[in-house]
């Protein structure tokens, strides 16, 4: 049950493919091995309202939140964390060459037994893609 949130500032929305950008977080969150394919989610929901360092308004951030059930250990999280956090810093490169632009991730555990869950995805998927 992976959550990946991006929040980011709204003057980001003509100069970021945010929905390529999901897409790619999704691809790479089930690419590590770490994170099911059928729990993966992915949103992005702009601030229309920041201020950032001095100020200028040309200032942007993307900050990427990753929360999942506990019980992967840590070397497993660092792994799927600088594979997830490298694909976003790769992808936003060209942006951050010509503009100033503050990219953070942080993934976090969920405790299961404060976090109930149920969802008929896994029904609905090819059986080589239940896992």
């Amino acid at each position: 049950m992976p959550h990946v949130t991006v929040d980011y500032s709204a003057n980001l929305e003509q100069a970021v493919d945010m929905a390529a950008l999901c897409d790619l977080l999704r691809r790479t969150a089930i690419d590590t091995g770490a994170l099911p394919l059928a729990g993966v989610r992915v949103r992005a929901f702009a601030a229309t309202h920041v201020s950032i360092a001095d100020g200028n308004p040309d200032h942007g951030y993307i900050d990427i939140s990753l929360r999942l059930r506990a019980g992967r250990d840590l070397e497993t999280r660092k792994h799927a964390t600088a594979l997830i956090f490298d694909a976003a810093r790769e992808f936003l490169a060209p942006i951050m060459a010509q503009r100033p632009l503050a990219l953070s991730f942080e993934m976090r555990d969920i405790d299961p037994e404060l976090s109930p869950k149920t969802g008929t995805i896994r029904d609905h998927l090819p059986d080589d893609l239940k896992g």
